[in-house]
Formats: structure tokens, sequence, C-alpha cells
């Protein structure tokens, strides 16, 4: 699986949304995210609800606010990447996907890692699930500061010649 790393900004930078959005990385991971929307809300309906009856009550306590965790990324991420489609769609503007309304949100909540003390101690398929959810999230973070966030300046001579220009421009 393709994912991006810190060298991709400055490309994705370049990209409009609406060719961001029809391109295969978009198509990847929206089908990503769909697809662990499907497999967590299975999980937590079938066989995690059997695991969490049968944990220690302090263990039962860490899984029900780990599953509302991994469940509130998984919402934000599937609500920022069908705001997107519908840009590609043509059933919402650019500009209104760029707002703070349509914005990844609750980064508080979904940047929060699991908690490190007992972690260990949650059923694996939950910890996998946290861990998927996570790393989705960031990644679509990423994507949502590239595409909406304040433009970086420039790195390296690139920045320095752009301040230079700036700088001794004659208006």
């Amino acid at each position: 699986m393709e994912y991006l790393d810190e060298d991709d900004d400055e490309n994705i930078r370049d990209l409009t949304l609406q060719s961001f959005t029809g391109s295969a990385l978009f198509q990847r991971t929206f089908d990503e995210g769909m697809s662990l929307v499907e497999e967590t809300a299975r999980y937590l309906d079938g066989p995690g609800r059997d695991e969490q009856r049968n944990l220690p009550r302090k263990t039962a306590l860490l899984y029900a606010g780990e599953s509302m965790r991994v469940t509130t990324r998984l919402m934000q991420a599937a609500s920022w990447l069908l705001v997107q489609r519908a840009v590609h769609e043509g059933e919402m503007k650019p500009e209104d996907a760029a707002s703070e309304r349509y914005r990844l949100g609750s980064k508080e909540i979904c940047f929060g890692g699991a908690a490190d003390e007992g972690v260990e101690t949650l059923p694996k398929t939950l910890q996998l699930l946290l861990a998927r959810s996570d790393n989705l999230y960031r990644r679509i973070a990423r994507l949502d500061d590239v595409l909406f966030g304040e433009k970086k300046a420039p790195a390296g001579a690139r920045g320095a010649l752009a301040m230079l220009e700036r700088a001794f421009s004659i208006q």
C-alpha cells in the first residue's frame, strides 16, 4: 500500500482539490477508509462485544474508551473522505469543502494514542483497529493540512530566493 511521507507534501500542494480527488491515491484512501469503517463496525457489534464482556473491569473500561476513540477517528475520516468525493462529483464547491465546518475534526481525541498503561491487555483485534485507524486519521490530517491549511513558506534555497525576490522587488 502506498503511503504519503513528508517529501510528498510539496507535490500535493501543487494539486488542486479537484485533481487530488480524481487521483488513484484518493481512491485508495477512500476505499481503505470505508472498508475500515465496515470492518470496525462488524467487530465492535459482534466479536468485540463478546470479548468486552469477558474482560476484567479496568480493562473493560479501557476497552470502552478506546472503542469510542476508534469510532470517532473513523467517523471523522469517513466524513472528510465523503466531502472530498462530493467535490469531485460536482455536488459541492471546493471552497465549501475548505471551510472549517468540513475540515477534519476532533483532533484532540483522535490524535491521542491508546493509553499506555493496559493497552496490551486489550483484545488483539481492537489493538490492530486502533493502530490502523490512527494511521488512516494521521494521513488524512496531513492531506487536510496540505490541501486546506495555511501554506508554508518554501523550504531551503527556493524559500531564500523567494524571500530575496520579495524584499528587493520594486512595486
